[in-house]
């Protein structure tokens, strides 16, 4: 990353649908990050993209990236999240409509011709995915554990502390 790029060094994918109950965590977490992030003036580390699902251009928000983080919803997700590292592979679909992170890692491998930048998920627990819903109780318990951890990641934006912060177990919070 050079300092003429015009980059921000990490870069954070909020995924998800706020018409469909719990599919809301992705924009909720990324939206109450973007605030966080300028209460703490950390807006020039940090690019936080909320987007509906991935796409293979997410691959471009790759570039000149020290780092990068994937946030969605998850239906059978252990509570109140899981977080883990994530590598390329050439998982994608019958179309390409949607990818999973992997898939937009592999794609920005392909294009081009190096590693990406190392990548993590947080995927949250969701319970209920209806259209129209809005959040469920339960999701903003995990919401909350989840923002917790995203902040701490924000704290050590770094590939070895992300690495053990994933290997450990997630913090509860109360109800």
């Amino acid at each position: 990353m050079t300092e003429d790029s015009g980059q921000t060094p990490l870069v954070i994918f909020a995924v998800g649908n706020p018409s469909r109950g719990d599919d809301a965590i992705g924009p909720l977490l990324g939206e109450r990050l973007t605030a966080w992030l300028i209460a703490n003036e950390l807006t020039e580390q940090y690019e936080v993209i909320e987007d509906f699902q991935l796409q293979i251009e997410h691959s471009l928000d790759l570039r000149q990236r020290r780092l990068a983080l994937f946030i969605d919803a998850g239906n059978g997700t252990p509570a109140p999240y899981v977080f883990y590292p994530v590598a390329p592979a050439a998982d994608f679909a019958h179309s390409t409509h949607a990818l999973t992170p992997p898939a937009v890692l592999q794609v920005y491998r392909q294009t081009e011709g190096c590693d990406p930048p190392p990548a993590f998920v947080l995927c949250v627990r969701g319970e209920s995915f209806e259209l129209g819903a809005g959040l469920s109780a339960a999701a903003e318990n995990h919401v909350a554990a989840a923002f917790a951890l995203v902040t701490e990641l924000c704290r050590a934006a770094d590939p070895a502390s992300w690495a053990a912060l994933a290997a450990a177990p997630p913090t509860a919070v109360a109800a």
